[in-house]
């Protein structure tokens, strides 16, 4: 049996000096691996995928007094070679950030790593006083990398977003120290990852140091996001309101793509898996009269509240958490962090859960829409790299192609412009010298222009070559028709 644990009262002391104790209620305390088991734990949806025994984050650490520092002061824990795991998106602690330039610009702390995904806002770390002293290394590229990546200044970990938690946890990458922004506490002291729970999770877990803005500005969300601020070792409290998206404006290329998307290929009962942009919320928009939609994603934006209020959502027919969303991070405006605060619809999962292809295929009739740079006549896709220039990352693509393989009735979306600009088609004969295949040419079920639909699930090279070109822009359908007819595709 599992022993049963009592976890004492923790002193709390916030900026105003107001002192309050939370009492826990009983808990189980974590079963210690057997012999036979050592260094590992398996949960039925995680399919195959096992990891060593992380530090579990729940129960609190009896007495421990939580005090609220300095940013400079909270970051002085990091140490030369240390390895910083830098949260996702718009839970980016960019005071962490600037403070961690100033501390090491200012003493002889040096190879410092910071690893992360998309963070929102700069880093201040792309001069030569840094050189030597800290480097960025790109788990997923964003704006605010490309170019110093580009420029090898920085650096780029291609990887599946799903594996990530796998390299934590099994220290293949280490963490040293985890920069995260969380909740305030609740009346039991547990505070919230708030928007973005995908690999952050796993790496305070393996953490060495957990260094936290504590913002009341960071929505509470459940699932696996809460963490008991006990475990917790240097926090910052600040008010600041988090970084909104600027929701792209209706194009009439990408809303004529997700109306073919959400009238021919999504039915009643389907289960999806969207991201963010023009394509995601014109599908969304074209759902509004659809019934019982279920959601499983890596992220979500604020497309999808108004399907959740006009009833189209309701989660009912799903196997896999049946009645909630589930999501990994988020990234929207203020109005999509106040849907997602405390409500308990929104379940925020570790990416493990959300991006494995055995749980995601799970559900019935899954239908996952990814964007891709360039489509060739095989239906091979490059969705990282335009030629040899690094441009993002592999993310959940694989991950939720796979799984919608694997789903009864599911449909694996591959949409994107028949052009990249006038004289540019994204339909290719071939994929440009260095390009990267993120997604291979077996993976692909459809693929999705403004011009129509290509089934390629089951069809032969010739089949597929000709059915891409019917999608390819008018002005380009010639020129790939000879090219197809001189590699013998036609």
């Amino acid at each position: 049996m599992k022993a049963l644990t009592l976890k004492l009262g923790c002193i709390m002391k916030f900026p105003d000096k107001t002192i309050f104790r939370c009492f826990s209620q009983v808990s189980r305390a974590p079963v210690l691996p057997t012999k036979e088991t050592e260094g590992y734990i398996a949960n039925k949806f995680y399919a195959d995928r096992f990891f060593p025994y992380p530090r579990q984050l729940r129960y609190r650490i009896p007495g421990k007094e939580i005090k609220y520092r300095s940013p400079e002061e909270a970051v002085s824990c990091v140490r030369t070679g240390d390895n910083i795991y830098i949260q996702s998106v718009a839970a980016a602690p960019q005071t962490l950030i600037k403070a961690l330039s100033s501390v090491v610009e200012n003493s002889d702390r040096k190879q410092i790593n910071l690893y992360h995904i998309l963070i929102d806002g700069e880093l201040p770390i792309f001069t030569p006083s840094f050189s030597g002293k800290i480097t960025s290394n790109s788990l997923f590229i964003g704006g605010n990398c490309r170019k110093h990546v580009n420029q090898g200044i920085a650096d780029y970990t291609p990887v599946f977003l799903g594996e990530v938690p796998y390299l934590f946890r099994r220290r293949i990458i280490p963490v040293d120290v985890a920069f995260v922004q969380v909740s305030t506490p609740d009346n039991f002291g547990y505070v919230s990852l708030g928007v973005s729970v995908d690999i952050t999770l796993s790496a305070l877990e393996v953490a060495r140091e957990r260094v936290a803005i504590v913002n009341p500005f960071m929505p509470r969300t459940l699932g696996d996001a809460l963490v008991h601020i006990s475990q917790l070792d240097h926090l910052v409290y600040e008010e600041k309101p988090l970084p909104e998206l600027n929701l792209p404006k209706e194009d009439p290329c990408r809303t004529k793509i997700g109306q073919l998307i959400a009238e021919h290929l999504i039915r009643d009962g389907a289960c999806l898996q969207t991201g963010i942009g023009a394509i995601p919320d014109a599908i969304l928009k074209y759902l509004r009269h659809h019934k019982d939609l279920g959601v499983h994603t890596e992220m979500f934006s604020d497309g999808l509240i108004e399907l959740v209020e006009n009833g189209n959502v309701t989660n009912e027919l799903k196997t896999v958490e049946p009645g909630k969303i589930i999501s990994s991070f988020l990234l929207g405006t203020s109005r999509l962090y106040r849907f997602v605060d405390n409500n308990p619809l929104v379940c925020m999962r570790d990416v493990t859960f959300t991006n494995d292809p055995g749980v995601i295929g799970k559900n019935d009739n899954v239908v996952a829409v990814n964007a891709a740079i360039e489509v060739d006549l095989t239906g091979q896709i490059c969705s990282d790299s335009i030629g040899e220039t690094f441009y993002s990352g592999f993310g959940g693509q694989v991950d939720f192609m796979r799984g919608a393989a694997l789903s009864e009735n599911g449909k694996a979306i591959i949409a994107l412009p028949s052009t990249g600009g006038r004289h540019h088609s994204r339909i290719v004969p071939n994929i440009k010298p260095g390009g990267g295949i993120v997604t291979t040419r077996a993976h692909a079920h459809y693929i999705v222009t403004e011009y129509g639909i290509a089934e390629l699930k089951g069809k032969s090279i010739r089949e597929r070559a000709k059915a891409l070109i019917s999608i390819a822009h008018p002005d380009f359908r010639e020129q790939l028709e000879q090219e197809a007819k001189r590699r013998s595709l036609l």
